[in-house]
C-alpha cells in the first residue's frame, strides 16, 4: 500500500513542522528503532493500533513516558482545564451535586495531564465546604505524576494530603471517575474498505520511514464491528477510519470496579452516524505538535501526540453492555452552562480580567472552537439523576 505519493506527503509535512532539536531528534530515532524490531518480529508489518501504543507509551521513550512538555503554552496542546480554570470549577460544582447524592465517596482521574483539574476541582469543593473523602489519581506515566504533584504543591499544598495516586484499578470504588482527553489518546485499530472487502491498515519500514501497509489478516472483532459500520450507510470505495476496541475495553474494567457513583467522560467526538459519515472518508486521525495539528501519525515518533475522535455510541454500548446506565450526554458548551458557568462569570471591575475572562469563554463555548466538537458523557450506576450538568439539552436521543 505504500508508494512515492505516500511518501511525498510525509515528507511535505515534514518540512512545515518546525524542526526538532538534536537531542529530540535522537529519542525519537530510538523509539523508531523500537517500533522496527516490533515491526521486524512480527514478521514485516505491525497493527496501527500498536504502532500507536508505542508511539504514546513505549516505556522511557513513548510521547506520554518520556519528560517532554506536552500540555500549556509550552507544549503541544492546551486542554480545557489548562486554556481556563473556569471549566474545573463547573465540573467541581456538578461533582459536588453528584456525592452529596451519593453521600459521601471520592473522585477518581484517570490522566490527569498537568494537574490543573485537579488542584482547581479541589480548590473550588473547598470553597463550596463539598471536600470529597479523597481524590485519586490514576496515572502511568512518571514524569506526569511528578508534573500533577508539582502542580499540585504549587497551587493547593494544603489539599496534596488528599490526594493520592494509585498504580492499578481500585477493586471497590464509590464516587465519581473522570476522564479528561483520555479516550481519544488510546491506540486505535485503522480499517480500509476495498471492493466490498475489509482490511486492516497496519505499519511497515519501507525507504527508512514508516509506511502503510495491509495487513495479511483482520483482527476479527474489528472485523465485525467494520460490517455493522457499512450495513448502517453507504459508505464510499476506498474509506478509511478507525475503531476504538481499548476504549471499549477500558470502559468495561471501570465498569468493574464501580460499585455506586458516576463517570463522567470529557472528549471530542461524534455519534457513530455521524463519525462514520461518507464524507469523513479519511478517518479522525490527528497529530499535535508544537501547536500545529496535522494528519500524519508515522513521523516524530515520540516527539507528537497523536489521537482519533471518540465514537460516543460505542462508549454508551460498551457502558450499556457492561451493566451501566447512560445517565446523559452533551456538548460542552451546554453542560458548562448547566453547571454554573454563568454564576462563575460575574463582571468583574477589572478590565483585563474581564477581557481575559472573555477570550476563555469563547475558547470553551463557541461552536467553532471546543463548544460543540467537544462532548460530555455520564455513565453511572445506583444513580438516577446525572444533574444540572444536563439539564439544559441532554442530547442522549443521538447516541
Amino acid at each position: 500500500m505504500s508508494d512515492s505519493h505516500d511518501l511525498r506527503k510525509v515528507a511535505a509535512s515534514l518540512r512545515e513542522l518546525p524542526p526538532p532539536s538534536p537531542d529530540e531528534a535522537a529519542h525519537s530515532a530510538a523509539l523508531a528503532q523500537l517500533i522496527r524490531t516490533a515491526i521486524d518480529t512480527a514478521g514485516g508489518a505491525i497493527g496501527f493500533d500498536r504502532y500507536m501504543e508505542l508511539a504514546l507509551y513505549a516505556p522511557g521513550l513513548g510521547y506520554y513516558s518520556a519528560g517532554a512538555r506536552k500540555f500549556g503554552a509550552e507544549g503541544d496542546f492546551i486542554t480545557a482545564p489548562e486554556l481556563s480554570p473556569l471549566f474545573s470549577r463547573c465540573v467541581a460544582r456538578h461533582c459536588a451535586g453528584l456525592l452529596a447524592g451519593l453521600d459521601g465517596g471520592a473522585l477518581l482521574e484517570f490522566g490527569a495531564g498537568s494537574g490543573a483539574m485537579a488542584a482547581d476541582i479541589l480548590l473550588e469543593l473547598e470553597r463550596l465546604q463539598a471536600l470529597p473523602a479523597g481524590y485519586l489519581i490514576l496515572e502511568l506515566s512518571a514524569d506526569l505524576r511528578a508534573r500533577q504533584r508539582e502542580t499540585l504543591r504549587a497551587r493547593a499544598a494544603h489539599l496534596l494530603p488528599r490526594v493520592q495516586w494509585l498504580d492499578e484499578l481500585p477493586h471497590d470504588f464509590t464516587g465519581v471517575v473522570l476522564g479528561n482527553e483520555v479516550l481519544d489518546a488510546m491506540p486505535v485499530h485503522r480499517f480500509r474498505l476495498t471492493d466490498g472487502t475489509i482490511q486492516e491498515l497496519g505499519v511497515a519500514w519501507h525507504d527508512d520511514a514508516f509506511v502503510w501497509t495491509r495487513l495479511e489478516t483482520c483482527t476479527p472483532r474489528l472485523a465485525a464491528r467494520v460490517q455493522a459500520i457499512a450495513a448502517a450507510g453507504e459508505l464510499p470505495q476506498g474509506y478509511e477510519s478507525e475503531v476504538n476496541l481499548a476504549a471499549e475495553d477500558w470502559l468495561r474494567s471501570v465498569a468493574g470496579f464501580l460499585r455506586h457513583g458516576v463517570v463522567l467522560l470529557f472528549d471530542y467526538g461524534f455519534p457513530r452516524h455521524e463519525y462514520y459519515h461518507p464524507q469523513r472518508s479519511a478517518g479522525t486521525l490527528m497529530c499535535h505538535y508544537r501547536h500545529r495539528a496535522h494528519p500524519e501519525p508515522l513521523i516524530l515518533p515520540g516527539l507528537q501526540d497523536i489521537t482519533a475522535h471518540v465514537d460516543f455510541s460505542a462508549m454508551a454500548e460498551s457502558a450499556l453492555a457492561a451493566g451501566l446506565d447512560v445517565l446523559g450526554f452533551a456538548n460542552q458548551a451546554n453542560y458548562l452552562l448547566g453547571s454554573g458557568l454563568l454564576e462563575l462569570t460575574q463582571q468583574s471591575d477589572d478590565m483585563r480580567q474581564q477581557l481575559a475572562v472573555a477570550a476563555q469563554l469563547k475558547r470553551l463555548m463557541m461552536p467553532g472552537e471546543m463548544g460543540e466538537l467537544f462532548k460530555v458523557l455520564a455513565l453511572g450506576r445506583g444513580v438516577a439523576d446525572a444533574g444540572p450538568g444536563f439539564a439544559v439539552r441532554d442530547e442522549r436521543y443521538r447516541l
